[in-house]
């Protein structure tokens, strides 16, 4: 989850394609921008979505169950929003990525709360965002003319983005961004708490982290990385394709630098007349 703070807290409608766009066939991409809470994927698919072309971000908090829903942790009696399996109403979320990814088209009635939270600012170079955009623009005008589809990216940011499959069959690309335990939980207590899709402010428990938050991200990760070493593994076979970034040891700008140079090759691949 990501933070915003509003005096007034409603859930945000997603841009809809105009009437006029929804009969051009189109080509969905899906761009995976995973990691524990705290390591930056929001930040990151914000930068990718400023500049790739006809870009939008789905956010995975944003199907997470009714606040009422929420199963209690069986040993330590609070909610937990954090254990994959019943963080997520995964059937809903699957269903939701396969509509998209067949229509192009965000459905009228999604609704996110990602900009009720509040967002730290880190900044990537003009000159480094202005040559990528110009260069996507470029190219997938170039792709668009010669295929008659037109190209969507869909950026989907998750804390439990790689656990189900349904879900990662979905995604072309995949990126995980890992960050050391105690870098992670300096982030998770200077935050102020997350915006619920009701408009909630939840706040987290005494040792929330310590007791159910960074062990449930252990629980779900631990089969993309040998030995189930999230904090210093190699990727496991497991790990189909998936771009690793260690990002306390890279600027933002170096990992949207990263990205983006997947991402083309991603296109090249996915429209081999890009080459």
């Amino acid at each position: 989850m990501s933070d915003e703070h509003t005096t007034s807290p409603q859930p945000a409608a997603q841009p809809a394609p105009r009437a006029d766009e929804q009969d051009v066939p189109t080509k969905v991409i899906f761009v995976g921008v995973g990691g524990a809470t705290c390591s930056g994927k929001t930040t990151l698919a914000k930068h990718l979505r400023r500049i790739l072309p006809n870009s939008v971000i789905i956010h995975q908090d944003d199907f997470a169950p009714p606040m009422e829903e929420v199963p209690l942790h069986p040993v330590h009696g609070v909610q937990d929003w954090d254990s994959a399996p019943g963080a997520i109403s995964w059937a809903r979320m699957v269903t939701f990525l396969r509509h998209v990814k067949e229509t192009g088209v965000i459905p009228p009635d999604h609704r996110s709360h990602d900009h009720l939270n509040e967002q730290q600012v880190v900044p990537v170079p003009d000159e480094l965002a202005d040559k990528w955009r110009a260069h996507f623009q470029t190219l997938q005008q170039k792709l668009e003319a010669e295929t008659k589809e037109k190209i969507i990216w869909g950026l989907v940011d998750g804390f439990l983005l790689y656990w189900n499959h349904d879900v990662v069959d979905q995604l072309d690309v995949k990126f995980f961004l890992r960050v050391p335990h105690d870098a992670l939980k300096k982030r998770r207590h200077d935050r102020h708490g997350y915006h619920t899709a009701e408009g909630a402010l939840w706040r987290d428990p005494p040792q929330y982290w310590e007791n159910i938050v960074y062990p449930a991200y252990v629980e779900a990760h631990r089969h993309l990385f040998v030995d189930g070493d999230v904090e210093h593994g190699k990727l496991a076979s497991d790990a189909d394709k998936l771009v690793l970034l260690e990002t306390l040891e890279m600027t933002m700008g170096n990992a949207v630098e990263k990205c983006c140079s997947v991402l083309d090759g991603a296109l090249g691949e996915l429209h081999p007349t890009a080459d």
